[in-house]
């Protein structure tokens, strides 16, 4: 038997407490993902407590390294004192130019390749050129750049020999030191790209999650309001059709004035007792809220349908063909049951006076039909708002169960309503 929706199946979802970040500890590459509006006067990330140790770090490493290639230039005899001095000055800009290397990574790598060629003492600041290049941009940028470098080293070591090993080592020296800058940067790039990934996985998840329960609550709403349609629309119609009575015919006998008020007084019991149900089940806060309320209808009622709608002087014909109702399973009778009743409830509003004929035929594996059918009504009828919003409702209910609905005007001014529902 089918629950309906709770409040807590429709209550807004409470919001997650986002984890505190310490956007100290990561590098602005990710906390500019992160918080775009982080940046600076120029639009560029903000550097963060890790970058400046980082940086700082990077410029201990290439003065280290120039330091160490000044003390061989100068321990070099065959070196002449202008190139020394030369080496040396172009390995202290390259040595500054280091904190530039978050600014413009490609082009400080760029202008490293020649630079180191020319400059022993620049040699640390070209490491770290190409270390940054490998983390903030692709592969292909390093690829280019880490090429030109190995290309020219071993004319460089041809150029400036090492007094202590031979020419093949320091060719291989370079090209491994090289080698393992490029990678480790490259590892770095790739823990950041997943990382951010990661992020962004988790902020498509919470969307998600926010639109599948945005969409819940408008499922449960909407089944809500076709419940509570389905279930005091039959009532309050019967209520008018005998209040309307009673007001064109003020002199009718006094034995059908009081039948007529005793259906009303009936009729307003019952949808007083179907609203009780409803709000009951709304209130209630588990699974057992059916177990509190009033039995749902099945197939066994429709008979019941077809004797309340005949009391109320409706027209009514019930076709009924299913040979045992209570083999009809619970979702299918009430389905049916529902069908039936906006059908009558539809011709009571927009065909009064017409004979309404109700035909249901079905078995198990073959499915369950419900036709409703009634003529064009004798006379002029009222516009009635709301039309075709119970025919929407039924066509949903049926699409639920696993059926379809068909309904529409037939040729003589009819109408007539038709649905299929599984039966297994």
């Amino acid at each position: 038997m089918r629950r309906l929706p709770t409040v807590s199946d429709i209550a807004p979802l409470p919001k997650p407490p986002n984890p505190p970040v310490r956007r100290w500890f990561l590098p602005s590459a990710v906390t500019s993902e992160l918080d775009p509006e982080n940046t600076g006067r120029k639009g560029r990330p903000r550097r963060t407590a890790r970058d400046w140790a980082v940086d700082f770090a990077c410029f201990l490493i290439a003065v280290g390294v120039g330091l160490l290639g000044a003390d061989q230039t100068d321990g070099d005899p065959n070196i002449p004192y202008a190139v020394e001095v030369v080496d040396q000055v172009l390995g202290a800009v390259a040595c500054a130019a280091v904190w530039l290397r978050r600014r413009w990574p490609v082009g400080l790598a760029v202008a490293m390749v020649p630079v180191c060629f020319v400059s022993n003492t620049a040699g640390g600041a070209g490491l770290v050129a190409l270390f940054t290049l490998a983390v903030h941009r692709p592969f292909k940028y390093v690829a280019w750049t880490g090429g030109a470098q190995l290309a020219l080293l071993p004319f460089f070591s041809w150029w400036r020999p090492d007094s202590d090993l031979p020419y093949l080592a320091v060719v291989g020296l370079g090209v491994l030191l090289t080698g393992a800058v490029v990678g480790w940067g490259m590892l770095a790039r790739s823990k950041r790209q997943l990382m951010l990934s990661l992020r962004d996985r988790a902020r498509r998840a919470e969307t998600e999650a926010a639109l599948r329960a945005e969409q819940a609550q408008r499922l449960a709403r909407e089944a809500i309001a076709r419940e509570m349609h389905d279930v005091l629309a039959h009532r309050l119609t019967l209520l008018s059709v005998h209040a309307g009575a009673l007001e064109i015919r003020p002199d009718a006998p006094w034995a059908e004035v009081a039948r007529a008020a005793g259906v009303i007084r009936e009729s307003a019991h019952e949808a007083l007792q179907d609203l009780r149900e409803i709000i009951g089940v709304l209130r209630a806060a588990g699974d057992d809220a059916d177990e509190s309320g009033r039995p749902q209808p099945t197939f066994g009622a429709l008979e019941g349908l077809v004797s309340e709608s005949r009391d109320a002087d409706m027209k009514v014909t019930l076709d009924n063909r299913v040979v045992d109702a209570a083999t009809v399973p619970a979702s299918v009778g009430r389905t049916t049951y529902r069908i039936a009743q906006e059908c009558l409830t539809n011709a009571r509003k927009h065909a009064p006076g017409a004979e309404v004929t109700v035909t249901v035929a079905g078995a198990p594996g073959a499915g369950l039909t419900i036709s409703v059918r009634n003529p064009p009504p004798p006379g002029d009828v009222p516009h009635v708002p709301g039309s075709r919003q119970g025919l929407i409702g039924l066509t949903e209910r049926a699409v639920l169960a696993g059926g379809h609905l068909e309904h529409g005007p037939e040729g003589d001014g009819g109408f007539l309503v038709h649905a299929w529902l599984p039966w297994r």
